[in-house]
Formats: C-alpha cells, structure tokens, sequence
C-alpha cells in the first residue's frame, strides 16, 4: 500500500515541531520513522502523547544496558523467517515488516536490520505452508502490520490457510483509519469467524475517523479488541487508563490487554517498573468496570509468552527469567 500521500516528512516536522533532524536521520536509519498525516496533524508538542509514540527521540541513539534484541523470545521460535510458532494451537504469521506508522517503543523495532520488508514469494508460500499443515486452529496475521498489504493479498493469504479463527492485529485503524474501507470489512466479514485486536493507548487517538473505523468493524459483525501498552510519559496515569478504557467500551471495542512494556533495546524512555505498573492497574480495576478492565500481562522474554503481572510478581517468575 503506498503511503506517500499522506506520510508527514523530515522537513515538516522540523519546521513545525521542532524535531531534530539529526535524530530523525539517525534514528530513521535504525528503526524507520513514518508519521501519517492524520496523526501529525494532532501533534501539538513532540512530548505530548502522540508526538511522544511517533517521533524519534535522542534516547533511541544512546546505550540500553537493559535493552534486549528479542525482548519477547520470538527469534527461537520461527520455523521459517515469517513465521512465529508459540503455542500448539495458535500460529502468528508476520504478513510484511512494513507499518503506517512506526511507534518508537516497539518490541519488534529492532527486527529492521536492512532486510526485506516483505516476504519473497517463495518465501510466502513457504510460510502459508507451514501456517496450513500447523494443526493450529488460530490463525494471527502480525508484522509490521497486516493491513499494510493489499486487500487481494491478505485474503489470499487468509483463504490459502483456510484456519478455523483468524485473528487481525492492527493498528491501522487508529494510525490510518481511511485504510478501513467497505471493501475490506466486507472481505474479512465474509470469512468470519475473524476478529481485529487494534492497538490504542490515549484517548486521544480515537479521533472522529478513528472511532468511524471501529465502528465499520463492530457493526459488520467483526469482535474488537484493544490491546495497549503501559508507557511512560503516555498513560502511566489512572485517569488516562479511566477514559482510555470506558472509551472503547462506549465504541463497542473491549479493553482486552494491558502490556507491560517489552524491553526493546532503545525504548528506554518508555519503561514503567513492575511494581508502578501493578499499582497502576489497581487504581483502574477500582475505577472501571469488569467490561472495561483489561488484563495486566507480560509477554515473557524466554518466549513461553503472556502472563498476568501480578502472578509472574507473586510466583517469583519474573526475577528468574527476566535476570
């Protein structure tokens, strides 16, 4: 999909933002720097919480003693490139490397290392393969994000599979809300059972278009849910995690996951300790609703994947395997 048209660049931002352009060029060349024009038009200030997720900071430049390659484990356990196999019956499939915009706390920021952004056909096939004779009866399209491909494609890729459930995870809806089209509702509602995971951290990211997106899923029968990210300087602040989550219940989008920050090397800035994030999450579950209390998970660094905090904390598990 070719986001040139409304892709803010260097220049703009420097003029507007102030952004430096040493860091966005070197920052860039680690992990790629792309703002939609949507989001950008909302950024007041660089540290404000859209400026903050999107825009190259110089913290990304410096060392990260704590910072880890492959935060969550996924490396170990890829039988083929584009593959992701954690569970026996679920399979993750990374569709393209290539996102809307590039959030700079990513956990898969360090995975573009010069190569393709894309799989090679072979490569695809290969992975479709894989995907189809797994036995998994979930199927998760990933990246990058999924809905950086083509409507054909990624149908294709769904159809060739032929899982029992399919999962979307995107972030697409709230990072470029125009790429959810009739066309694309339609196609995925006709393959249900499919369900869409976005990804929403502030409430101010549900802009009128955003919210229009949503709702194009909900009411064509397609389950959303939200997966957010405890960040630093975001919504480590209750009365954010508050309206975030009654938000997306009022838009029909369940608030199903809370993520401890991954330790992504050069995300530093965004990491909430354990313990902070705990007490964060009982503020909320004070606050809101069961409907609108999402789960406080890490997603552990051996690769044996999510856990709820407060057991990995009580159990001593983080200790052993984040040590």
């Amino acid at each position: 999909m070719n986001t040139a048209s409304y892709t803010v660049g260097r220049p703009e931002a420097t003029r507007r933002l102030g952004v430096d352009e040493a860091v966005w060029s070197e920052a860039d060349a680690r992990f790629p720097v792309r703002v939609p024009r949507a989001w950008f038009d909302r950024i007041e200030d660089p540290d404000d919480p859209l400026g903050r997720q999107a825009l190259p900071h110089p913290s990304e430049l410096e060392a990260d003693p704590e910072g880890r390659e492959d935060p969550v484990g996924e490396r170990g356990l890829k039988p083929s490139p584009w593959v992701v196999r954690k569970h026996a019956d679920r399979v993750l499939l990374l569709l393209t490397r290539r996102c809307h915009l590039y959030c700079r706390y990513c956990f898969r920021r360090n995975d573009h290392d010069g190569g393709p952004a894309d799989p090679s056909a072979a490569e695809l096939d290969e992975a479709i393969r894989f995907c189809r004779d797994s036995g998994a009866r979930e199927l998760i399209l990933s990246g990058g994000d999924p809905l950086a491909v083509r409507d054909e494609k990624l149908f294709a890729v769904i159809d060739a599979i032929g899982a029992p459930t399919v999962r979307v995870h995107t972030r697409a809806p709230i990072t470029a809300p125009e790429r959810v089209t009739t066309e694309l509702v339609e196609g995925l509602a006709s393959r249900a059972p499919v369900w869409i995971l976005v990804h929403c951290n502030h409430p101010d990211e549900l802009s009128p278009p955003v919210r229009e997106a949503l709702a194009r899923f909900v009411d064509a029968g397609l389950p959303v849910l939200n997966q957010a990210v405890m960040l630093r300087g975001v919504n480590d602040d209750v009365d954010v995690l508050a309206g975030l989550c009654e938000e997306l219940v009022s838009l029909r989008v369940f608030p199903y996951y809370l993520h401890h920050t991954d330790r992504a090397a050069g995300n530093a800035r965004f990491r909430v300790g354990f313990e902070e994030g705990l007490r964060l999450h009982e503020a909320l579950a004070a606050r809101v609703s069961g409907v609108a209390l999402p789960r406080y998970v890490v997603d552990l660094p051996d690769g044996s994947g999510k856990i709820e905090v407060r057991r990995a904390l009580q159990d001593g598990i983080l200790r052993e395997r984040e040590s």
